[in-house]
């Protein structure tokens, strides 16, 4: 995963289910469930985009892990992230969230969310359509054999990164533009010898 933080792993370990994984995917069952059922699975629903692209903003300075154990208080406190309902949020909702212990509780990234559902709104052909005409070409890049093949930004994910912050949208660097393109399937970076790098790929779900 560009950019995180997690304990030191074997680019590839093997799971108690005899499946070779990117090494990050052992260290911990959520992290494990992620990797195989959410990383790098294309997604297009603008719902399901905003709640990463959020995540993602929230994530800048703490361990993926956390975000992942919160996901759920940050659901219930963000509306389900419906961008419609989160660009509503006035002063009240702010206070509100910076009292709820079940997220993050940072202004400027709670701030940088709202802003984001109203720029996610003046979009006139949605998220999607944006975020994915930064995907480079399938097959544009060797598929990564190690965690050092790995970048943590691209030309592509800094090119999304300028272009978000000229459309109204905060918290969203390169670096953090990358991590999002791979957590939403616009860049696949499961390792050579990962059972996800070789198997089919995994139909998109509703993860609500």
């Amino acid at each position: 995963m560009a950019g995180r933080t997690v304990r030191a792993v074997d680019d590839i370990v093997i799971g108690t289910d005899g499946r070779r994984r990117c090494g990050w995917a052992g260290a911990t069952p959520e992290y494990l469930a992620y990797h195989d059922e959410e990383w790098a699975v294309p997604q297009r629903d603008d719902v399901r985009l905003f709640e990463k692209l959020c995540l993602e903003s929230f994530q800048s300075g703490l361990s993926w892990l956390t975000i992942l154990r919160k996901r759920e208080a940050f659901r219930a406190a963000f509306a389900g992230f419906d961008p419609a309902a989160v660009a509503a949020f006035g002063l009240p909702d702010v206070e509100r969230l910076l009292a709820d212990r079940g997220i993050v509780r940072n202004r400027a990234k709670i701030e940088a969310a709202i802003a984001n559902a109203r720029a996610a709104l003046e979009l006139p052909d949605g998220l999607s359509t944006l975020l994915w005409s930064f995907a480079p070409p399938p097959g544009s890049r060797p598929r990564p054999r190690s965690f050092a093949e790995v970048p943590a930004t691209t030309p592509e994910s800094t090119a999304m990164a300028k272009d978000l912050r000229r459309r109204g949208f905060r918290f969203l660097g390169p670096t953090t533009a990358y991590a999002l393109m791979q957590a939403c399937g616009l860049v696949d970076d499961h390792l050579v010898g990962c059972w996800r790098a070789s198997a089919a790929p995994v139909r998109q779900v509703s993860v609500r």
